[in-house]
Order: C-alpha cells, then structure tokens, then sequence
C-alpha cells in the first residue's frame, strides 16, 4: 500500500487538477494522469487505488470549464447532461465489453468523476504514438510480440522524434496479432449488445471512445451520443443531425469516423456503426492514421468521401487477408452490403487456430458473473487448454488478474491453482518472483487443511509442489514451502498424507540432507505406521526410498529404511519385487555394510513366507529366491570364517540350482527309445583289469603260432553277436542287444554286477584238460570269495567238431577247445535271472544256460557244416567248435558279455 502511494505522488503532475472538492477523493487515492478520452479527449484519466481494499482502479475526471467553450449556455448544459448520462448509463449497463464502473459519478464544484476498472489508455493514446513514430519499411503498423510499456512517453522518447512531434498523452504500446483479433472481436460485441439489446445506436465509434485496459481488454466508452431505436426492427432508421461547424466540437461526434450515410441525409442507424468499425479497423493497420482526414470540417469530408474506395483500396494489402473483404464491405458507402455485428464474427479472420485462446479470453472477461461450478469447470477445462496458444504477453497482462482474484476465493481454489501451476511452470524466476510468489504467499494453506471444502486444494498444491519449489529463492523454500511440507505429512487426514507423500517423491531432489535425514524419514516412518495396509501408501513410500537410497547412510538405512520395510504388508506382487530390488541394493552398496544378524532376524523371516505366495509370478519368485540365497551366503561366509578362524576359509557349498531352473516341464520330449534295451558304458572291476592283463599276455604268446584271423569274421563273426562290442570300435563302449536273444529278461537285469567268471583255456594237446591242473577242470573266482580262493567246475569242456568252411571266409581248423555246454534249454534261460545263478551251489549253471542258448541258435550240420542264419540284427557266421578255436588266436584274446558280465581268457 505504501508503495503504491509513493508511486502515484511522485507521478502527480505540477499543476493537479481541481480534485479537491469533489467527493470521490474520499474513496480513492488519486494519482498522476496517464491518458485520456472521451469525445474530444475530455475526460482526464489517472492512476488510483481503492483506500478500503488497495484495488487498483482509474479515476475520470471531467473539468466543467471546458464546456464554457461551447457558444451557447443552453448548449452548455445540454453538453453537461449527456456527460452524466453517459456514466450513469455505463453503471446501469454492467456489460464486460463495456466499461466498467466500480464507483459511480461525483460531482465537485468543477469536477464530475467516476472510478472505473483499471485503465491503461484509450486506443487513440497508442495509435497516436504509432502515427508520431517514424513509418516502418512497408508503411506497416508494428504488430509484434514486444513488452508493454506502462508509463507515458519520457522525455528521451520526445527528443528522439523531435520536440512538438508526440503528443503528451500518446501512450507506447504494442499489439499482437491475437490482441488485434480479440480486441476487434471485442467491440463487434459491445456494439452487438447496444444494437440487439439495449437496441441503441452508439454514433460515435472512434478510438478515442475505445478503452484498452491494463489486461489489454477493449471495453467501449463515450455513449454521449447514443440514439435510441424506436421500432422492433434494428436496421430501422433515425433522423440524427450532421455534423456543423456552429456546434462545438467536443459537443459532436468525430467526423473523421462519421457515415456518410449521416453527414449526407441526416440518417443513421445500426449500420452506420458498422461503417465507423471500418474505419477503425483501417485506421488500426494504416500506422494509426484514419482513411478521413476532415480536420473537421464537412466540405472536406465529402470530397474524401467520394475517393474513399481508392483510399481503401491503397491500404487494403496491409490489412490482413481474412479481414480485407470484410473492410470492403463495412465501407461501402451504401448502407446494405455492411455486414452487422451478428454476421461480422463469422469471418475467417476470427475463426483460426487461435480461437480456443480467444474464446478462453472472452470467458475470462465474463468471469465475475458466473457462479462457482462454471468457474471450476473452466478453470480446469478449457483454459488449461487454451494457455498453451495464448502468447505469454497476455499470460501475464489478460489471464494472470483474473486468476489473483480467484485465488482468495476458496470456492474454487482448487480448480484455479491448475492454471496457476501451470503458469508457474512457464515462468521465469522473475516473473514467478513477481506474480506468482506473492498470490501464494497470500493463502494460508495450513488453515485450509482443516477445512473439508479446501482440502482438495491443498492435495492440489501438494502434488505440485515441486515445480513451485524449483522456482522458489532458497530463503522462501525453507521459510515457506517446507513448514507447509511438514504440516502436510502431520496431517491427520488420509488425502493430504498421500497427497505429502507425492510431494515428498516429487521434491527429493531439491531436499537438503539436513532436512531429509533429520526430519523427512522420520516423518515417513510415522505415517507408514498409520498405514501400514495401504497398498498406495507403501507404493509411495518404496519410490521415495528408491530415488533417495544413495543419499542414506549406515545409519539410516538399519534405524529408518530396514524398519519401515518390515513393517509394509507385503502382499502385493509389484510391492514384493520392489521390495527386493531395494533388499539387493542394501545388499550391494559397501557403505551400508548390512550386519548378517540383519539379514538373519529381520530381512529373511520377513522374505521367507512370500515363497509359497501364489500370486508371484515366475521371475518374481525367482528373484525373491534369488536375494534369499544371496543372504544366505553372505551368512555362510561370515559364520564359517567366525567358526574356523586359525584355519583357511572352508569354501561353501555350491548352490543348487532352483527348482524351477531344473524343472523340465518346458523342455521337448526325448524320443522314444525301446524300454527292454537299456545301452550304457559298461562298469569294470578290479578283477576284471586282473583278467584283462591275462589274457592280453596270454594272446601275444599265442599271435606267433596261430596268426590273424580274417577280417569278414573279426567284424561280422560270431564274437560280435554273441559278445555285444566290436574290436574296431575306438571307444570301448559295449552296445547290448538282449531284447532278441533273451526277450524275458528285464532292464534291471542289465545293471546288475554278475559274478565275474573266468574260464581258463584248455590244453591243446588234452582235450577239455587244462594245463597246470590236476582235475583238468578250470578255475573260477565267484564274486562272493576273495580274489584267491579257487573252486572246482564241473562244466564239461570237451567240444564237438566244428567245420571249416564259413560263409564269406574260411576259418582255419585247429585243436584249440571252447566250452561246450549241453545242458539246459532256452526255455530255462528265459524263466531265470542271472542272479539266481549266481550261488555257489548253481556256479556252473550259468555256463550250461549260456552254451544251451548258443546251441539252439548255432545248428550244427550232420557234415559240420554252420548253415548261414539270418537274424534281425545282422548276419552270424561261423558258430562250430572250429569257430571258437579261431576265436582263440584274435589280437583280442579277452571277449566279454556285457548283460551278464562274463569274462573269457585264454
């Protein structure tokens, strides 16, 4: 208040007009004049303020020694009386295109004056700045988003134009384009409501009757020379005089804006305002200068008159081009082409991509005239859209009163902090700084928080509060922003605790460590507590505590962070994986340095009963399990190396893979393999390496005398069928083929360790003798003896003749013996297992079934021939008693059978 004071007295002129006696100084505080208007520029305006509540305001004052110019006393008074009309007229109407009056008139001993809504200058104050400027290239009109300038022009402005060439009430001020288009759209509707509602016609459409406020609104003015219209039909006619030099000026409307429609035949009506519009409109993009320049006097305006369509055609290609026909049109100099107010806004200039803006503008105008719900409905509607295409100029000057006025309306506070914020956000600092800040400071948003029809706004402001921070001084943060914070998160109601919450997530970046150790955390466990259950709440607790975890200390994360967790409820699967994530991080940061007795009595019990949740999906339980194991190893290792300390770190079992990292439901089916054939890497003993060395000995003796065998019987002979390998085979592995040759025996039969049986070769010259015994028996070690007992056999030995020739290859006849087996049948061989041959009483039984088995299968000719069999799984040559004598000189002397684990030596 003070400054404002300061302001208007230091701007009060030398010689202050005769105010003193009228009444309205003793409502107002009447400042330095700025502008003027009216017809003839009669009304004197200056800055002013309200004494009861500071508004800013524009006080008119009319000094009555100007009406002593006029010749007559009787015109005089007439003059005076169209003067208050005029005002009262104003008062009663209460239209927002049309001024505003906030305080009605007052009469002084040589005054009248009237306050208004604050005013910046009429449009003749700044198209006459434009007119005494120097004419740009293009003889253009400057229309450019440039700053307003608020005071009148200085001396240095004066001097650079030349002294006398600048009126002292021009005003400097720069239109943009949308400024054009709303203000022009705002006179076409005053005029629209004088027209069709109060049915008058204004006659004296100037810019010296149009107010441009500070919010760069037009509103009309100057209705001294208003005529009412008699009949129903507007365009009806009335007889008005025209314009005579006998009249005084001032006591006329202006000839420069006349129709001629009224000079000519002292007719008018409401298309004669419509002419005067486009005049104004040329006068507006011809740099200020109208297309009439009467210098009042009537016989030049009617030779103007008649080169009127030469001079609209001349500045037609300034005009632009969605408004060029219209302004054709609006000066022709018949009256019935004009278009009226009602078909005027239809036109493309005014239907473009600005109209959102434009429309959002003429609300705002209106605003004080629409109830609550309207209000907030806009508020949080249309404006929020139309801001991003108002230029910031009339952010500031149109949008941003409006909503200070609205901001100590708790009605609607919640709906217009939106475009506040919104505003904030694009502000500089300054502006914040100069605009925003002090609005803010003027609510008292603790008081707000307990009231039920403000908490909304205070949840609004909360959850924005991060964008007015980063706008904010330092010294405001912490004397403002932050007890506000503080108040929020105490707050015992529900909505402004989550609403804090969002502000504490949203500001984290701008806390100091003071403020987010000692006070933050704290208050954040607090609130946790009081909803421990709420699945918002702990959401907005874990993204506070993500974004804010690498600022924590030790401390900290085991007093604050750890407790608050083990107190969620964790129920939720997204609740539970951020859970983890934030586990693992303690876990990985060194300077945490998380104790196992944390992990042990605190984070695992609280983990451990989520692992049978079923609501986790598979890589939710995967990474649950996973930070489990983690801290079950850091356990491990921390207790192993406190158990052994003098010893060197026992290492820690390999962690066993997960359950469902083993599970092979999601792996493809192996292919179907027989079930009765089971092929598998034989398994060797001790006794058979014993044997295997034997015989190896006992062959390299016997290679010099007998030589080789052929290579047909070595790959496709009797050893490879009846001893399942191959000689050739790099690998050693022995391939079983048991389902033909026994099809009763069972899969396991072919993993059981069978007694391992040598049988010693026999003599030569003795047949079924063996040398270096007594018995002539051979010897064998059954599996349940020790390696050095001997039992006696009681197999007989003595084989048949076998015969020579072969299919494919000949075999030569020797005296070598193999074990010839008589006994048994197939039938017992298949009703058996090997192992229940294996007791000492049955130890030669096994040979019996086997040489039976042979029988059966290798026929014997009456001429000893070996008749060739044909058998699925290949061809089998060479099965007489010739064919085992050869078998005896192979390079390998050892053969076995790998289903019943039977060694044979020479």
């Amino acid at each position: 208040m003070a400054a404002i004071i300061s302001k208007l007295k230091s701007g009060t002129n030398n010689n202050p007009p005769p105010l003193e006696s009228n009444p309205i100084m003793q409502y107002f505080e009447v400042g330095r004049e700025v502008s003027c208007a009216g017809p003839g520029l009669v009304w004197r305006i200056h800055d002013a303020y309200r004494k009861s509540d500071g508004k800013e305001c524009s006080v008119f004052v009319f000094d009555k020694r100007i009406a002593d110019k006029v010749y007559k006393p009787k015109r005089k008074e007439t003059m005076l009386d169209r003067i208050k009309a005029c005002v009262l007229q104003l008062d009663e109407m209460r239209h927002p295109r049309m001024l505003q009056i906030i305080h009605t008139l007052e009469e002084g001993h040589n005054t009248y004056a009237f306050a208004s809504e604050s005013v910046f200058a009429s449009l003749h104050n700044i198209l006459a700045w434009h007119e005494s400027s120097p004419i740009p290239p293009g003889g253009l009109l400057p229309i450019m988003p440039h700053p307003i300038s608020l005071g009148p022009p200085t001396a240095q402005t004066l001097q650079q134009h030349g002294p006398g060439q600048r009126p002292p009430y021009a005003r400097e001020y720069h239109f943009l384009d949308m400024e054009l288009r709303f203000g022009l759209l705002q006179i076409i509707e005053a005029l629209h409501y004088l027209h069709y509602n109060s049915h008058q016609i204004h006659r004296n459409l100037c810019p010296q009757v149009i107010m441009v406020t500070r919010r760069g609104t037009w509103k009309l003015f100057g209705l001294e020379f208003v005529e009412n219209i008699i009949g129903n039909d507007p365009l009806e006619v009335v007889s008005v005089p025209p314009w005579s030099i006998k009249v005084a000026k001032i006591a006329q409307p202006n000839l420069d804006f006349l129709a001629p429609e009224v000079q000519m035949s002292g007719q008018c009506s409401i298309l004669s305002d419509m002419f005067s519009l486009g005049l104004v409109m040329c006068a507006i993009f011809n740099h200020g200068k109208s297309l009439l320049q009467t210098n009042n006097n009537p016989m030049l305006y009617l030779r103007q008159i008649e080169f009127l369509e030469q001079q609209v055609n001349a500045v037609l290609p300034r005009i632009p081009a969605g408004l060029q026909e219209a302004v054709q049109r609006l000066l022709s100099r018949d009256p019935h082409p004009r278009p009226t107010t009602q078909l005027l806004p239809l036109i493309n200039f005014f239907k473009c991509q600005s109209e959102p803006a434009i429309q959002a503008m003429q609300f705002l105008d209106v605003i004080t005239m629409k109830d609550p719900v309207q209000k907030a409905n806009f508020y949080r509607g249309p404006l929020l859209e139309a801001l991003p295409f108002i230029p910031k100029k009339l952010r500031w000057q149109h949008v941003w009163p409006a909503l200070h006025l609205e901001v100590r309306t708790s009605e609607v506070l919640d709906a217009v902090l939106l475009p506040v914020i919104w505003m904030t956000n694009e502000a500089s600092p300054d502006e914040f700084v100069t605009f925003v800040l002090p609005a803010l400071k003027s609510v008292d948003f603790r008081n707000l928080m307990n009231s039920p029809k403000t908490v909304q706004a205070t949840v609004t402001l909360l959850e924005n509060l991060h964008i007015v921070m980063r706008k904010c001084p330092q010294n405001e943060v912490n004397k403002e922003i932050m007890p506000l914070l503080y108040s929020a998160m105490d707050n015992h109601s529900h909505q402004i605790q989550t609403a804090s919450l969002i502000a504490v997530q949203n500001v984290s970046d701008c806390l100091s460590d003071a403020a987010l150790h000692h006070v933050i955390l704290s208050k954040v466990r607090i609130l946790l507590e009081k909803n421990s259950s709420d699945v918002k709440v702990i959401s907005l607790i874990l993204g506070f505590y993500e974004k804010v975890l690498m600022r924590l200390e030790r401390n900290h994360i085991v007093e604050e962070v750890i407790p608050t967790l083990l107190m969620m409820r964790l129920t939720d699967p997204d609740i539970i994986t951020r859970v983890v994530k934030l586990y693992k991080c303690i876990l990985l940061e060194a300077k945490f340095g998380l104790t196992t007795n944390v992990m042990a009595t605190k984070m695992i019990p609280s983990l451990a009963p989520q692992t049978i949740n079923p609501s986790l999906s598979l890589d939710q339980f995967g990474g649950l399990m996973e930070i489990l194991y983690e801290m079950l190893e850091n356990i491990d290792k921390s207790q192993r190396s406190k158990l052994k300390p003098d010893n060197p770190a026992v290492p820690s079992p390999e962690r066993r893979a997960l359950r469902h990292q083993m599970s092979t439901d999601n792996l493809p089916a192996p292919p179907f393999n027989i079930p009765n054939l089971r092929v598998e890497q034989r398994k060797t003993s001790s006794a058979e390496d014993m044997a295997r060395k034997n015989s190896i000995s006992v062959a390299q003796t016997s290679t010099s005398n007998t030589g080789s065998v052929t290579g047909g019987f070595r790959n496709t002979g009797i050893g490879q069928w009846f001893f399942g390998s191959n000689n050739s085979t790099a690998d050693g592995n022995n391939f079983l083929r048991v389902t033909n040759v026994f099809p009763n025996r069972r899969l396991s039969d072919n993993t059981l360790m069978t007694p391992k049986i040598r049988i010693a070769p026999s003599c030569a010259s003795s047949p079924g003798g063996t040398p270096g015994g007594t018995s002539g028996l051979p010897t064998r070690r059954h599996s349940s003896i020790g390696p050095q007992e001997r039992r006696g056999s009681a197999v007989n030995l003595s084989p048949p003749t076998l015969a020579r020739s072969m299919i494919g290859g000949s075999m030569p006849n020797t005296s070598s013996s193999v074990p010839f087996l008589l006994t048994s049948s197939m039938q017992s061989i298949r009703s058996r297992r090997p192992s229940a041959c294996l007791s000492g009483s049955q130890g030669s039984g096994i040979l019996q079934q086997l040489s039976s088995g042979m029988v059966r299968h290798l026929p014997v000719g009456s001429h000893g021939n070996v008749p060739q069999v044909q058998q699925p799984w290949g061809t089998l040559q060479g099965a007489t008693a010739a064919g085992y004598s050869a078998l005896r000189h192979t390079a390998m002397a050892v053969r076995k059978c790998p289903s019943l684990n039977i060694t044979l030596t020479r």
